[in-house]
């Protein structure tokens, strides 16, 4: 028995000793939480039932030049059910009624519906998708409809909201009004166009508010300092006029779908401000569609091909080596440098002709001669040129991924004897669309060079933030003497040179055609050859408002032509002949009392018909309805008038004797 006892107070004793232990754990535990790590578990239990939210700012609106809306943000809804949240007596009885409403909205019959919903709840499903991509409009109706319009908790709906960028324009101009957003397959940032390169001003600044934790997962505001408003965005006012980029955006994808070409761009811009009016990039999808897919005219720099002799002719003028009267043999349209042939595209050459024919007819060996002759011992010289028409850096535009030129510079390593021929007539060196459009808008902008502009103010409402004024790069690309003899030969490119196809006695125009072979010196060789027709130039050409670029790439040759001015050429024209013949050119009725022979003659044969003492009924054919009405009523005949015009046939014979209040008919053409 005293063996019992004693095992039993060891027991006694072991268990003590125990819950001694246990009890010192808890309070090193305790103390160690409250002391130790009482930071952490603080900081830890304000996460969980105190956050902060972010309110998103609204993002601001892209508008065109004429105050049409280019981008906008929308909300999307989308909707889902909870299918455990309603009661089961409450789900019975708006089941079915919420199944009708749904498929008046859905385009799904109701007892699909009614299966899904009840499959839901039978799976307890708590998020199941109702439908996404809702119009704020939809995501009202269906809120309102029998079920869910008892709210979250005894309705079950749940409604989630995301903002979306649209374009109201469609994909016209696409890739220029570009996009900012977040990568989801690595969470970056990432953005092209206007979108991008002035979201600082687009975005606003998000704003912040504290919410605490409350009963059902619910977050209630903590209204203190710690709430922070939204800023919204600014709109951006861009240059691009809606009506122009709409001719030009038409007219390069119907040449495309013409000649089946690769890819093209087309650039309008305003001759004093460098304002880019329209731009459209259009690339070949493989079932034949195009689409806005890389804006080439800024990112793609290439050999421009004869668009670019527009440089050897200032040069020369300039420099007064030659003129433009200054007699070149074309040597049977080839000549050879350190064993290479330049040639011309008409075969056998053009024979004797001036510098100023030679541009006109775009003769490769004219102008290579007239470059090489006169600056072989000094290239620099000629180099430099080039390099002050700013041809030889980027513009510094403000969209990313502006391509980069080429200009070798005398001296480089990949200088041979070749590189200044090649350089005359478009080779060897590399320029975007862009550039040389800026150059042929200097000639037109009597030689101020201005950067192209995209945006031409930064708005908050009706008050300007940030205006864009005109950026000069260049005040004075030549002297006078010399702008004035490259304007005479760019318009006689067009009257009588290779873009006679585009002269309209009508309507003036000035260019260049361009003809440029690319991929030359690819592996693949001349199976990978292919050809880049152009046209740059500006219009009207006495008065010039507005210079255009047209870059066509890969026309297929074995369909129609390649040349500059077959593919560009007709883009071109049909853009500028639509914008003068469609547009409203001015605000004011000039010579508003001049008198027209025409419009009097008329006034005095109606004058003297109406004064007339009629006893029959006039002849009337051919007279306008307005004024057969006048004269008819008149003389107290009651008339119906049929279609509008002029006079066609009358009910009433000429010559017939008046009866007061007799109908006459009229019927008009």
């Amino acid at each position: 028995m005293a063996v019992d006892d004693k095992h039993i107070s060891y027991r006694i004793y072991l268990v003590a000793v125990f819950i001694f232990l246990m009890a010192i754990a808890i309070v090193v535990k305790l103390t160690n939480i409250q002391w130790v790590e009482g930071d952490y578990y603080r900081k830890l239990a304000k996460q969980r039932t105190v956050r902060n939210f972010v309110i998103p700012a609204n993002k601001g609106n892209i508008y065109s030049a004429d105050g049409s809306l280019l981008a906008t943000s929308i909300p999307n809804y989308e909707i889902r059910f909870d299918a455990k949240a309603p009661k089961t007596e409450t789900f019975e009885k708006y089941v079915k009624p919420l199944s009708d409403s749904l498929a008046t909205v859905l385009d799904k019959p109701s007892s699909y519906f009614q299966k899904e919903l009840r499959k839901a709840r039978e799976n307890k499903n708590r998020y199941y998708l109702i439908a996404r991509k809702l119009s704020y409009t939809e995501y009202v109706k269906i809120k309102s409809f029998p079920l869910f319009n008892l709210g979250a908790f005894k309705g079950g709906i749940i409604v989630e909201q995301e903002t979306v960028r649209k374009h109201p324009i469609g994909k016209i101009a696409e890739r220029t009004i570009g996009y900012d957003r977040i990568d989801p397959a690595t969470g970056v940032e990432v953005g092209k166009g206007i979108e991008w390169a002035f979201k600082s001003y687009l975005n606003g600044k998000d704003g912040k508010i504290l919410k605490q934790k409350i009963a059902k997962g619910q977050w209630k505001p903590i209204r203190d300092v710690n709430e922070v408003d939204p800023i919204d965005g600014y709109d951006v006012i861009s240059t691009i006029d809606v009506f122009i980029q709409d001719i030009a955006h038409h007219a390069l994808l119907k040449q495309l779908e013409d000649y089946e070409a690769d890819h093209g761009c087309v650039v309008v811009m305003e001759t004093q401000t460098g304002h880019v009016k329209a731009i459209s990039n259009l690339g070949r999808a493989e079932d034949g569609s195009y689409y806005e897919t890389t804006n080439y005219a800024i990112a793609e720099s290439h050999e421009p091909g004869s668009t670019f002799k527009l440089v050897d002719l200032m040069a020369i003028l300039e420099d007064k080596v030659a003129d433009t009267s200054t007699v070149y043999d074309s040597h049977n349209g080839v000549v050879k440098y350190y064993g290479r042939s330049v040639r011309d595209s008409h075969n056998g050459g053009y024979g004797k002709v001036s510098l100023a024919r030679g541009f006109e007819l775009s003769s490769n060996t004219v102008m290579v001669q007239a470059v090489y002759d006169n600056y072989k011992n000094n290239p620099s010289k000629f180099v430099n040129h080039i390099n002050s028409y700013g041809l030889n850096k980027t513009l510094g535009l403000h969209f990313k991924g502006e391509g980069r030129p080429y200009i070798p510079q005398p001296g480089d390593k990949h200088w041979s004897g070749t590189t200044l021929p090649w350089m005359a007539f478009g080779y060897n060196v590399s320029v975007t669309p862009m550039q040389t459009l800026a150059l042929y808008n200097s000639i037109a902008n009597d030689g101020v060079m201005v950067k192209p502009q995209f945006v031409s103010e930064i708005k908050e409402w009706n008050k300007t933030i940030k205006k864009f004024d005109v950026e000069v790069i260049n005040p004075k690309v030549c002297s006078p003497e010399t702008l004035k003899k490259v304007k005479a030969v760019l318009l006689n490119v067009v009257k009588k040179g290779t873009g006679s196809k585009l002269y309209s006695k009508d309507f003036s125009m000035a260019g260049k055609t361009g003809t440029a072979q690319m991929n030359y010196g690819g592996k693949e060789g001349k199976s990978a050859l292919y050809y880049a027709s152009s046209f740059v130039g500006y219009f009207p050409a006495d008065h010039p408002k507005y210079s255009c670029i047209v870059v066509v790439h890969k026309p297929n040759t074995a369909k129609n032509n390649y040349y500059g001015a077959d593919v560009a050429g007709p883009v071109f024209k049909r853009i500028a002949q639509k914008i003068f013949t469609d547009a409203p050119s001015t605000n004011k009725i000039k010579k508003l009392d001049t008198r027209i022979p025409k419009q009097d003659a008329s006034y005095d044969k109606y004058t003297a018909e109406a004064n007339k003492k009629l006893n029959q009924i006039p002849n009337l054919k051919g007279m306008p309805g307005m004024d057969a009405i006048a004269l008819l009523e008149n003389l107290g005949l009651k008339v119906k008038v049929n279609g509008i015009g002029k006079v066609k046939n009358q009910s009433i014979q000429a010559g017939t004797s008046i009866s007061k209040n007799t109908t006459i008919v009229l019927e008009l053409s």
